[in-house]
């Protein structure tokens, strides 16, 4: 790209304006004012884009953009889309950021890169893919803005140059427009040039910019018949007169690039630039262009021709042994055309050969006939895999082709889709795949292509996919295992698409027609789990009853074992069995290793057995596993739907405990995310429901209100089950409005829905406990009733938080004196839970129980432990109603101490250990010297920091206290 970008330099006529913003833009970048002004506090980069149709003077100005940059000191980076390479994936990416690894080794580039390496570094053309998932699409393009980033920090000031922008390949241009805006961040000037009516919609930020380019591109005009005579004499001599020049301006319409070409043909003809001349311009003109440009070229003879027509079908950055190659030289005739060819202005280079403007290239490609053309390509695919430049180079060629029914080219193609799927470009991948099926290939292998072509379309076309596998499934197919992983992948991407029924029936009709016991495990334990995310599953307690038989029969030998052992732990846990089977269960699961990202598995069995411990009260361990897998999601690249569900249950976690600040960040990153993703999604539903149920505990309904409309966050709800339940969030934010009839019906139905499936565990799932709420006023008895059978559920399941929030609904919705033994007995479970806001919620209910009751010391207490419990918690809302229950009872607020960490102090660390080795709340308070009421808050400071109930301290312990 230099040699494009550095030729012999012309004065530019009226640019005047468009230089004035570069000068502009070079100056805040490098802090060197042209105009002597201060310079900025820090450098500010920019993007300026230039328009114009073709001639225009886009490269030129470019070129003198980056002579500009140099002289200030800036390292530049430089690209052209091409016409023949719109197809090649990456390629104007690699141009940019490949020369800047170039002499690097494999050490040096994984030291620059970390972790970025594998999943960049195949787009780039730095290392091969690795086997193995593809990264997600969103995963790739957040490594790429890392790499560039990086670079403009750390050789600032960076000015990036793109030229013909209209022509770059989709992956790289859909890269670019999303991340150019953020140059105003960086000390990056980045500058684009393109045909407007040729930009694709995927560009469409480079015609609304940011900043000081005033919101939209400059537009770059023709010359006026002054600057056309400038150009004129500048080029033929000061002694070209008026009318010759006024008809040179008439001639070419002030397109530069025309004007150029006319000039250098009347030094040529050695014309005297007078009017007796002038006449003989339009002649001129026609011979520089279109088809006169073609006839100048084939009076060069047709060796020449047949090296013209090879370099245009090669595109850009043309390999002179390459196109001789192609065109069937030897390599001193093919020397002899280059020369022949940059003497008559076509092309330009030494060892490695440009057209002098992509005008010629476009003229010469679209003068071969169409049958040469196609034999031009096909020739073209074959020299390239004999240079060692691989199936993905050779593929854009083998597009142009006719389909023959060659193997070779059916294996080229499906070797370069595999490349090009694993390097991130799965549309590229996807057209080659189709194109190997046109060919047509061997009936044999049109199931494995077929399959291919699914795997290739499954992150951006899951109906497509869908399709494209069942098709698979028709042809016939000799070997086996490909039958079984086209069966897991349709099932996946049904599933995904919120077609889980069919996923479902997919599975079982595959276990009916197969023979092999590991393979109708495996497809059984895909069903159980699609089953479990299923709403409108048929026998929940019929599969139920089969998954625990099966589950406790296995012994964890491999991964498929270990996943039934999983959903056996889910199942658990949504059934409300006692928490300690969910924990034996979970234990089993992870005892062999519980990746979550195994080769053609998902992840959805390990998040459950993680969520499994959160839902028990052990959300500690549940950040562990979290931990681990997010760090696995990012090796590969996952951060799309992956990365965006890690990050919302991880807010999940932190909402369950109390975090409710730290659980807003982390579900509003994952709601980017999300929305990144797609609208409608299971990560979009499962952020949009946490973000309420987060902004409904912090007291700002209204906001989640605002939340529940923009995102349409109501009926319909998704058929797949999400966490937390969509309906009985719409259901909580509806009471939480006060819209009691209709937070009534909406939880109602929640409870037809999920009862008879077997879903009883209020820890998963307290609809019960709000629609309590809901029917109090107008029907007492039926609020009690309803609130009691969620307590008896909650008891069973036995996990303190969950019991504690039951106790607590019960209290609201009874009466007299047994409000405060419920409200005593809520604090005390949950004194022994990690749920620090429900402990908040339940010290202040107690607190304006007891001062109702005439108990003021005691409700003092109790309100100044739920105010600073609350504040520690960021829950506005119920701080606010803490200090109302302070001022009604004649108090004013302590001091508040907020500043709790995960650090045990050294009291709590002595009281934990004790707990663990199984000494009473009295024996510790002996050891302690002080009463059993300040052990148990210790106790419960400790529960809340380590993230486990009372039961689990032995276990968490281990990692905090390891002496």
């Amino acid at each position: 790209m230099g040699q494009y970008f550095a030729r012999g330099r012309r004065t530019l006529f009226e640019r005047e304006s468009e230089l004035a913003a570069v000068e502009e833009a070079l100056g805040e970048l490098t802090g060197l004012r042209a105009d002597g002004a201060e310079p900025s506090d820090r450098p500010r980069g920019a993007l300026l884009a230039f328009a114009g149709h073709a001639g225009i003077g886009k490269t030129t100005l470019l070129a003198e953009v980056r002579r500009r940059a140099v002289a200030r000191g800036c390292t530049v980076l430089s690209a052209r889309g091409g016409d023949q390479e719109q197809r090649v994936a990456f390629h104007v990416a690699r141009q940019l950021l490949q020369p800047q690894f170039a002499g690097s080794s494999e050490t040096e580039l994984r030291s620059s890169l970390g972790s970025w390496y594998d999943i960049v570094g195949p787009a780039l053309g730095i290392c091969a893919p690795t086997e193995g998932a593809p990264p997600d699409l969103q995963g790739l393009r957040d490594g790429l803005d890392w790499v560039l980033t990086h670079l403009s920090v750390q050789r600032a000031p960076m000015v990036l140059l793109l030229d013909d922008a209209h022509w770059a390949d989709p992956e790289s241009l859909g890269w670019l427009a999303a991340f150019a805006p953020r140059a105003e961040e960086l000390p990056l000037l980045v500058v684009v040039a393109y045909r407007p009516d040729e930009l694709p919609e995927h560009a469409e930020s480079f015609r609304r910019l940011p900043g000081r380019a005033g919101g939209r591109p400059l537009d770059l005009e023709p010359l006026s018949a002054a600057a056309v005579a400038g150009l004129v004499r500048e080029a033929v001599g000061g002694h070209a007169d008026d009318a010759f020049c006024r008809e040179c301006w008439a001639v070419t319409a002030g397109n530069p690039f025309e004007t150029v070409e006319l000039t250098a043909k009347v030094r040529d003809r050695g014309l005297n630039p007078t009017e007796d001349g002038a006449h003989l311009l339009r002649d001129l003109a026609a011979a520089a262009k279109g088809s006169g440009l073609i006839s100048r070229i084939e009076r060069l003879g047709s060796s020449t021709v047949r090296f013209a027509w090879a370099c245009a079908v090669l595109g850009t950055e043309i390999p002179l042994d390459l196109a001789a190659a192609v065109a069937g030289l030897g390599h001193e005739e093919a020397a002899d055309a280059a020369d022949a060819l940059r003497g008559a202005r076509v092309l330009t280079g030494e060892s490695t050969l440009e057209f002098v403007h992509p005008l010629i290239a476009t003229a010469v490609y679209r003068s071969i006939s169409a049958s040469f053309r196609v034999a031009l390509h096909g020739q073209a695919a074959w020299c390239v895999v004999d240079a060692g430049l691989g199936p993905a180079a050779a593929a854009r060629h083998l597009l142009e082709t006719h389909p023959e029914g060659d193997p070779w080219v059916v294996q080229q193609l499906r070797a370069a889709a595999g490349e090009t799927l694993r390097a991130g470009a799965p549309d590229a991948a996807r057209s080659y795949l189709a194109r190997a099926l046109r060919e047509p290939p061997a009936p044999a292998d049109r199931a494995a292509i077929l399959y291919e072509l699914g795997c290739a379309s499954l992150l951006t076309e899951p109906a497509t996919t869908v399709n494209h596998l069942r098709a698979a499934l028709e042809e016939p197919i000799a070997d086996p295992e490909l039958r079984h992983h086209i069966v897991y992948r349709l099932s996946q991407v049904l599933a995904h698409s919120d077609r889980l029924a069919e996923a479902c029936d997919t599975l079982a009709g595959a276990i009916r027609v197969t023979d092999d016991a590991r393979v109708k495990l495996r497809m059984a334990s895909e069903e159980f789990m699609w089953n479990a995310f299923r709403a409108d599953e048929p026998d929940h307690p019929a599969r139920s009853r089969r998954l625990a038989r099966l589950a406790d029969r296995l012994k964890g030998r491999d991964l498929t074992e270990r996943y039934i052992i999983g959903l056996r732990t889910w199942d658990a846990i949504q059934r409300g069995e006692p928490a300690q089977v969910a924990f034996h269960h979970a234990e089993r699961a992870l005892a062999g290793g519980l990746g979550w990202a195994e080769p053609d598995r998902g992840f959805e069995v390990p998040v459950l057995v993680a969520v499994a411990f959160m839902y028990a009260d052990r959300p500690g361990r549940t950040e562990e596993l979290f931990a681990a897998g997010i760090a696995e999601f990012e090796r590969q690249g996952w951060r799309g739907a992956h990365l965006s569900f890690a990050y919302t249950i991880l807010a999940y976690v932190r909402y369950r405990r109390g975090r409710l600040a730290e659980a807003e960040d982390f579900v509003r990153a994952g709601l980017r995310l999300a929305e990144r993703v797609g609208p409608g999604t299971p990560a979009h539903w499962y952020a949009v429901g946490t973000l309420i149920e987060v902004l409904i505990a912090r007291g700002r309904v209204a906001e989640a209100a605002e939340i529940a409309d923009h995102h349409c966050f109501s009926a319909p709800f998704p058929a797949a089950v999400v966490f937390p339940d969509a309906q009985t969030v719409h259901g909580e934010l509806l009471l939480a409005r006060g819209l009691t009839e209709e937070a009534a019906a909406e939880l109602s139905a929640a409870g037809r829905r999920l009862d008879p499936r077997g879903i009883r565990n209020p820890a998963w799932c307290p609809w019960q406990l709000h629609l309590a709420r809901a029917v109090a006023h107008d029907d007492p008895e039926r609020a009690a009733a309803i609130a009691h059978e969620a307590l008896a559920r909650a008891r069973q399941f036995g996990a303190p938080s969950t019991i504690g929030q039951a106790l607590r609904t019960a209290a609201e919705v009874s009466s007299g004196s047994v409000r405060i033994k419920y409200l005593e007995e809520s604090v005390s479970q949950l004194e022994r839970s990690p749920a620090a806001y429900e402990l908040a919620c339940a010290l202040v209910s107690l607190g304006t129980e007891l001062h109702r009751a005439g108990r003021a010391e005691e409700a003092a207490d109790h309100l100044y432990r739920g105010l600073e419990t609350a504040a520690q918690c960021g829950a506005d809302g119920l701080v606010r109603a803490a200090r109302d229950g302070l001022a009604a009872a004649g108090l004013r607020p302590r001091r508040l101490h907020t500043d709790e960490t995960d650090t045990l102090t050294a009291r709590e660390r002595t009281a934990a250990g004790l707990a663990a080795r199984g000494r009473s709340d009295a024996e510790i308070a002996g050891e302690l010297d002080t009463d059993e009421p300040t052990v148990v808050r210790l106790l419960s400071a400790v529960c809340r920091k380590i993230g486990t109930d009372r039961t689990g301290l032995p276990t968490a312990l281990a990692d905090h206290l390891p002496d």
